[in-house]
């Protein structure tokens, strides 16, 4: 028997008169499930939104100036069956890069902008979606209000045939937004920040675009895109677990908010961020495709409990702005130095980069962020120490270790 969330809209705020009936295949498998009435979003040769399939995405792990290994990963995610390919840009020069990779690839390409939101210019004309990080806004040009660089992305992508996806991540959120809510909210400033930028975006005229929630615990995706979903059913979402970790951990955690969200008609386009060595990346492609292909055959949970007291180990998906290819390395031996303490409720964060490191491993009881030749230890916000790659499992140990003698 099906499970009735795949028949009726359960909690999302819409009616069901106005949810679209959409059917959804993977394969021989084929469900109609109600879906939130989201406006249409074309990217490349993919339409996401309007009752569209859902599209299917990852991003490459290379940098993006080795352009013959970036070009080859692309055509890999897209040979797997990657609708949209998304590439850092952190420079002039890997925004250089792209008119080269443009020309060797026939996949839907997206860019992910950091800091320096004028990188918009010069990566427009060789994509078809930009994405930006509310977050990010404030790094560069910190005087100017953040409403006058969202005017200028949207101009640059207008300009450029771009869509644009307002991507808000649980651990780089508008400093301004978290300083409204409670330091134990963390939902609250992502919700709000992209409700703000949705009804921005909305009032200059620009409406091409998407938006992400992400969070490293599905239970907390699954609130935050509810609740959008509730307030902006109009609006695409790119669904996704950000920091999942390993497999198969990091696909199960990213089932769990998959299931739960797809089959009630939230999301038009997903992504599965898995810590994977490069050439295994396109394993985010075949893990998406699963999990849509067991949801559109009604092989879902109505009920799933994530609260579990056991180990939890995050870490982020391996892309282009990972410093040392040892991260995936450590998030390996990570896993099976702390297998000991799999009884425990505990968290440890792995992060890759000095992007999202920093912030991303706060709400963790001990986190790794890594840089070139150092990985950067902390116990919740409190900073330990740098310690070289060598080291850094013995030093791990030593405050899991005490933080197991703690709850004994």
């Amino acid at each position: 028997m099906l499970s009735d969330s795949l028949r009726l809209v359960e909690n999302t705020g819409v009616t069901p008169k106005r949810c679209r009936t959409t059917r959804v295949s993977e394969g021989t498998n084929t469900l109609e499930i109600s879906r939130n009435p989201t406006r249409p979003v074309k990217i490349g040769s993919v339409t996401i939104g309007d009752g569209n399939p859902h599209a299917v995405q990852s991003m490459t792990a290379t940098h993006t100036q080795n352009i013959d290994a970036t070009v080859d990963q692309v055509n890999a995610l897209h040979a797997a069956g990657a609708d949209i390919v998304r590439i850092a840009v952190d420079s002039k020069k890997d925004a250089d890069a792209l008119a080269d990779i443009r020309r060797r690839t026939k996949a839907n390409l997206s860019v992910d902008l950091q800091e320096n939101y004028r990188l918009a210019e010069f990566v427009a004309p060789h994509v078809d979606k930009i994405r930006y990080n509310p977050g990010h806004l404030y790094h560069h040009e910190s005087e100017k209000p953040w409403q006058e660089k969202v005017a200028y992305i949207a101009g640059v992508a207008t300009k450029h045939d771009c869509a644009i996806r307002v991507g808000v991540n649980c651990g780089s959120v508008d400093p301004a937004k978290k300083e409204k809510f409670g330091e134990d909210d963390s939902v609250g400033p992502m919700l709000e920040s992209a409700l703000d930028h949705c009804e921005y975006l909305d009032s200059i005229g620009f409406t091409r675009y998407c938006v992400s929630l992400k969070d490293s615990d599905p239970q907390l995706v699954i609130d935050v895109n509810r609740r959008f979903a509730e307030a902006r059913p109009d609006i695409p979402l790119h669904l996704g677990v950000t920091e999942a970790g390993m497999p198969p951990d990091g696909i199960i955690k990213t089932r769990i908010a998959f299931e739960q969200l797809i089959s009630r008609g939230v999301g038009d386009t997903i992504r599965v961020s898995l810590t994977v060595p490069n050439q295994q990346k396109p394993e985010e492609i075949e893990a998406g495709r699963q999990i849509l292909a067991d949801i559109a055959a009604g092989r879902v949970r109505s009920v799933v409990d994530f609260g579990l007291n056991t180990l939890n180990i995050i870490s982020c998906p391996s892309c282009s702005r990972v410093e040392n290819e040892a991260f995936i390395e450590l998030a390996q031996q990570v896993k099976k130095m702390t297998e000991y303490a799999k009884d425990h409720a505990i968290t440890i964060a792995v992060m890759g980069c000095r992007v999202n490191g920093p912030g991303e491993t706060d709400d963790a009881d001990l986190g790794l962020w890594c840089g070139p030749n150092f990985v950067n230890l902390k116990r919740g916000t409190e900073e330990l120490g740098a310690f070289s790659y060598d080291d850094i499992l013995g030093k791990l140990k030593e405050e899991l270790d005490k933080i197991v003698a703690a709850l004994a």
